[in-house]
């Protein structure tokens, strides 16, 4: 499986002669809402179809149809109403285009029909939904697998660049949903520094490691206890840097001209077992995704470099298992995390915070103007929100809405929560200076954000809680049931700050 390998765009002449001369075994038709479908390539067709079920051709705004020709060729159809906001555009779409896409055509043909000035629009939108779903994703079945999409081939719109933005998101989401998939036996915390370095050095990334031994020296007490309850030693804590250092002044006060600096954070535990308190069967099952957060962080890095953003960005990825044995952490424990705060255990499940507190500790004190986190963290955002949204809370309201806006208009919904400082009450302990949570379970998303906000300094911080992860049957864009939720919102974030 190649990593990040996306169709081949082929963009042929604004009318539809290529269409109507090619071989098109599979075409997905894109009208705009309202579009007549009278005198276009396949129009009779798709309105014989309606007919024949009774139906209007604006109900294709949300029951897209299938049209089969004599001579083989499979066509959707899909209306698609360009004031819908994204997640709506990049859904139907995708319901569209998946048909033909399990027939795992080799090419595909896209035929954008309506008013010039939406057809761009339109197109955009097709090809980023065919270049998602067309990608390879990990498959482990012994029967011989279906190549991957090789090439899209647009009719009736041309773009001035190739859809770089949406190809770079495409890119970016695609990694994070490959490396998210991958079995728990073949992504180890080794496995997966290694695959980190390969990436890196392919992509011009500075990498420094914090292994065990160093974050020992650091008193990484925290991150370390987690880490304890594998015997192999291969946990760390990952930094990667893209772009220019910010030189002279500390955040607030960059010199004009200089890049923003953004601290990207993911949560990276391989597997969670829950530890000593271990996780039943039910709830053990996929926890392989744990390190979604850091496969998310990866693939904003990997957008925003294939857009060359002027941005500086450091992406810490905390890397780890949570494993049960003699010596992982227990219960009652006190441990001292690297910014000296000492933390009483209170469940050895909610390890994802203990892992991103010396994460952002060590994110913090490069002195970013802003750090934000992703992380599959708790089970409370998920009863809150379902699969289908995902939750964000901050130290800055202002951040927070920038989050819910930015994930508004890529198609990524958010939902910002409050976080009061007197939620602070339930994580008081009597022997340490903060409880690592309750075993109440009441709004732990809210207390987790409470408990990391000590990490952060006074830096502006945003926490991502990717209940949104694994959808099933896919969400927006994705067909698959790992979403990649989160690439779309850190780009949108990271391109507004670099304006």
């Amino acid at each position: 499986m190649k990593l990040n390998t996306l169709a081949e765009l082929i963009e042929t002449k604004k009318d539809f002669s290529g269409l109507k001369k090619a071989v098109a075994g599979h075409v997905l038709h894109v009208s705009a809402k309202g579009a007549a479908l009278q005198g276009l390539p396949g129009g009779e067709q798709v309105l014989a179809v309606l007919k024949r079920k009774g139906m209007k051709p604006e109900e294709l705004l949300k029951s897209p149809q299938t049209c089969e020709s004599a001579d083989g060729v499979v066509a959707r159809w899909v209306m698609v109403d360009a004031k819908a906001d994204a997640f709506r555009r990049h859904e139907i779409v995708r319901k569209a285009l998946l048909p033909l896409l399990e027939e795992h055509p080799s090419e595909i043909h896209i035929a954008v029909h309506g008013p010039a000035n939406e057809r761009l629009g339109l197109a955009e939108t097709a090809v980023y939904v065919a270049w998602l779903n067309g990608a390879e994703l990990p498959n482990y079945k012994s029967k011989k697998k279906a190549k991957p999409l090789a090439k899209i081939y647009l009719h009736g719109c041309q773009s001035v660049d190739g859809f770089a933005q949406a190809r770079a998101l495409a890119e970016g989401n695609t990694l994070s949903r490959q490396l998210t998939m991958l079995p728990p036996n073949e992504l180890t915390p080794r496995t997966y520094r290694q695959r980190i370095a390969k990436l890196a050095k392919a992509e011009g990334w500075a990498v420094e490691e914090f292994d065990v031994k160093k974050l020992r020296k650091l008193k990484a007490g925290a991150f370390l206890a987690v880490a304890r309850g594998s015997g192999h030693e291969d946990a760390a804590i990952v930094r990667l840097t893209y772009g220019e250092p910010v030189r002279g002044e500390a955040r607030g006060a960059r010199r004009k001209k200089q890049p923003p600096h953004v601290a990207l954070v993911g949560k990276g535990i391989c597997f969670d077992t829950g530890g000593h308190n271990l996780k039943p069967a039910r709830y053990m099952n996929n926890m392989h995704d744990d390190m979604n957060g850091s496969a998310v962080a990866l693939g904003i890095l990997l957008a925003a470099t294939r857009l060359k953003l002027p941005v500086r960005i450091d992406c810490w990825l905390a890397i780890a298992q949570n494993h049960l044995s003699p010596e992982a952490y227990t219960q009652n424990e006190v441990v001292t995390a690297l910014n000296g705060t000492t933390i009483e255990i209170v469940h050895t499940d909610a390890e994802g915070r203990m892992v991103l507190a010396d994460t952002l500790t060590l994110a913090a004190r490069a002195k970013p103007e802003a750090v934000v986190d992703f992380a599959t963290l708790t089970g409370s955002m998920a009863v809150a929100l379902g699969e289908r949204m995902s939750g964000v809370l901050s130290n800055r309201d202002e951040l927070a809405m920038k989050a819910v806006q930015a994930g508004q208009a890529c198609g990524e919904r958010m939902v910002s929560f409050p976080l009061p400082e007197d939620y602070d009450e339930a994580l008081d302990s009597t022997v340490a200076d903060v409880k690592q949570c309750t075993l109440d379970g009441e709004a732990d998303h809210i207390l987790a954000a409470r408990f990391l906000n000590r990490f952060v300094a006074d830096t502006p911080w945003l926490h991502v809680d990717l209940s949104a992860s694994r959808c099933k049957g896919g969400l927006g864009a994705a067909g698959s049931d790992i979403t990649g939720f989160g690439v779309g919102l850190g780009l949108a974030l990271l391109a507004g700050w670099s304006a």
